[in-house]
């Protein structure tokens, strides 16, 4: 009787559930897209069925954050000072045999810096070959101006650019024009019986000297202020400096600077092949010079330029002199620029007109060294000969410029670039190192994104 019974129970079990089977069945299932689509419509269908679901979990979709979490510059100084103090030395971040090889890199450096300013021996044949041809030309070429019944004479080149500036500047027409008003100026009293202040000196071979308006280059500040205001401004033998009204000379007056400009560059004109020309450029300034004892006869450096001038040391001759120094500067920078385009660099690169050491390092050293050469050469000349006139203006004028260069390259700008020339080194490896690191952080990165996409 059991036995039947849970016979009878199984059966009407298993109907069941079949009918529940055909049920679902006939149900249309979704299809599903999407995790949210299938989860909603799951739900729905065991409610279908009559099963709740309250009580089950609600599903959370996980939420990756993504980025790194950097410190502020603050905090990582704070953990620094933490671990390792503030009163460490930088040396001691680095081991001995780091030290050692630091000094190693260092002292390379220096000398790498020396090297490319270092002279080698075409660069000192340059010079030398420079400096003695222009010394050649300075003693067989330029000579000695001295005064003969045809004039002033010196070397054949220096007669040569005389008779230039004799054919160039004829001695009638400058007359002439020395005889026209718009040649006329208040400062070319010839002495002093149209001065209101006695000015020692003031002659008609020396006037030209002592007044600064006839100077090549200070002539064309004082020469004109003087043409404005109707004055003349002279350094008198003594070396007085004496600035007057000449009232006498008022119609010589001008207002328009340009116009003063104008007279000023024609008075040169009409004064430049005269018997007492244009002094040399700046020589009226030797006459503050009151003092040294010179010679057997004792005299002060003014004396002596002003005797110079008297003895046909003008304008003319200074050009004549120049010669020289413009040939030794004109052999260096060539040999220079040859020798730089031979080395493999550009025409560009190789012009050697600027004296920047950044750009041509061994030019201005070059052109020391051939001025000092030939200056050198040009005092022991004055020595042994003992005459002044022998002495070359344009090239001390050079030597001194070139001189103030290299005494100021090597005491003062010398240590300063070679610091910034290892400094520029260290910091183009540093650019590199941060170069690899930021591309090491660019790949993680990429990586980064692409495991967790």
């Amino acid at each position: 009787m059991s036995k039947f019974k849970y016979t009878e129970t199984e059966q009407q079990f298993n109907n069941a559930l079949n009918h529940q089977s055909k049920e679902l069945s006939l149900i249309k299932r979704p299809d599903m897209t999407s995790v949210e689509v299938c989860i909603s419509e799951s739900e729905e269908l065991l409610k279908e069925l009559g099963i709740s679901t309250e009580s089950m979990p609600e599903v959370v979709n996980p939420t990756f954050q993504r980025g790194m979490v950097v410190p502020t510059w603050e905090e990582l100084c704070i953990q620094a000072e933490q671990e390792v103090g503030s009163t460490t030395d930088l040396e001691s971040l680095f081991t001995d045999e780091e030290l050692r090889m630091n000094q190693v890199a260092l002292r390379a450096l220096n000398i790498d810096y020396n090297n490319i300013h270092k002279l080698d021996k075409i660069d000192i044949t340059i010079c030398a070959t420079a400096g003695i041809l222009g010394v050649v030309v300075d003693i067989l070429l330029i000579g000695i101006p001295k005064k003969t019944p045809e004039g002033l004479k010196g070397g054949p080149l220096s007669n040569y650019v005389r008779d230039w500036f004799n054919q160039r500047f004829p001695e009638v027409e400058m007359e002439k024009l020395s005889n026209s008003k718009v040649s006329k100026v208040s400062f070319d009293a010839q002495d002093n019986r149209h001065t209101t202040e006695y000015v020692t000196g003031l002659s008609a071979y020396y006037h030209r000297l002592l007044s600064l308006g006839h100077d090549p280059i200070l002539g064309l500040i004082f020469g004109v202020y003087d043409i404005l205001t109707d004055k003349m401004t002279t350094i008198d033998k003594t070396g007085k400096m004496v600035s007057q009204v000449m009232e006498n000379y008022a119609d010589r007056k001008e207002s328009d600077i340009f116009a003063a400009i104008a007279k000023q560059i024609i008075h040169f004109k009409s004064d430049i092949t005269t018997s007492m020309g244009l002094p040399a450029p700046l020589m009226a300034l030797f006459n503050l010079l009151q003092f040294g004892s010179i010679g057997e006869e004792e005299q002060i450096i003014a004396e002596i330029v002003q005797g110079m001038y008297y003895e046909g040391y003008d304008f003319i001759h200074f050009c004549s002199m120049s010669i020289p120094t413009m040939i030794i500067e004109v052999i260096i920078r060539l040999g220079y620029g040859i020798k730089r385009i031979k080395e493999g660099n550009s025409i560009k690169d190789s012009i050697p007109f600027s004296l920047n050491r950044e750009k041509h390092p061994k030019l201005s050293t070059m052109l020391f060294i051939g001025h000092s050469a030939a200056t050198a050469v040009n005092a022991g000349k004055v020595y042994f000969t003992k005459n002044p006139m022998a002495i070359n203006y344009p090239q001390w004028i050079t030597f001194a410029k070139y001189l103030y260069k290299q005494l100021k390259w090597v005491l003062l700008e010398k240590q300063e670039l070679k610091d910034a020339y290892v400094r520029g080194i260290i910091a183009e490896e540093l650019n590199e190192i941060y170069a690899e690191i930021d591309n090491s952080f660019t790949e993680m990165s990429e990586e980064y994104i692409v495991v967790f996409n």
